[in-house]
């Protein structure tokens, strides 16, 4: 990996210290720890053919305008790899209301973004959601907590699933894989809406989301 990013013009003028494979791996990506003239890095070198990787690399950068993930600083396409800078910060389970409020307004500051492109397709059944009205925002679409780090703000990685949705998909993963209870949940919404929201839209698309990840888990694993 080494001697591959030492060839791209970003490394020209740098000492590349050295890279180091990650114990933590996601699905899609391979990950390493990058020292480059005494600074941390992540290279993510890219495993999957079906995902868009420029438009993965546009939310990247729209996010990081939006101050809500880390720096990127190169894309190879040519030869699957990426570069940003890294983030300090833990992932958590659990979380006290002050985080979770914070998390609320992050999510916010994402949905905001606007960007042109359409909705994509849930590879589910959609029965249950298909009356409810379209709220369509750009979603990260796989908030779980290895995708959500902490510190003294909150960033969001992995872009790979990023897409225009509708908004209570993100609100419904956050929902689940942080396994809020009622009364986080009205915490979590307090925050995150100005005004009234559907509880029972809610309750729809979490059970979408749970069915989208058991067939994606029965299907890649």
């Amino acid at each position: 990996m080494i001697e591959q990013l030492k060839k791209h013009p970003f490394f020209s003028d740098k000492t590349i210290e050295s890279c180091t494979l990650l114990e933590h791996q996601g699905y899609c990506n391979e990950n390493y720890l990058l020292v480059v003239d005494g600074v941390k890095n992540i290279v993510r070198k890219l495993l999957r053919d079906d995902i868009n990787r420029d438009f993965e690399w546009k939310v990247q950068n729209l996010a990081f305008e939006k101050g809500i993930t880390a720096e990127p600083l190169v894309f190879d396409s040519q030869n699957g790899f990426m570069v940003f800078s890294f983030l300090e910060g833990e992932h958590k389970g659990k979380l006290d209301k002050s985080e979770l409020k914070l998390l609320a307004k992050t999510l916010q500051k994402l949905h905001s973004i606007s960007i042109d492109t359409e909705p994509i397709e849930l590879q589910t059944d959609t029965s249950t959601i298909e009356h409810y009205q379209k709220e369509y925002v750009l979603c990260h679409n796989d908030l779980n907590p290895q995708n959500v780090f902490f510190s003294n703000d909150i960033n969001f990685i992995d872009f790979e699933y990023t897409g225009v949705n509708d908004r209570y998909f993100d609100i419904a993963c956050v929902c689940v894989e942080f396994g809020l209870d009622v009364k986080m949940q009205r915490v979590f919404f307090k925050a995150y809406f100005d005004g009234a929201y559907d509880v029972e839209k809610l309750e729809a698309y979490k059970i979408i989301y749970k069915t989208l990840c058991e067939e994606w888990f029965q299907k890649n694993l």
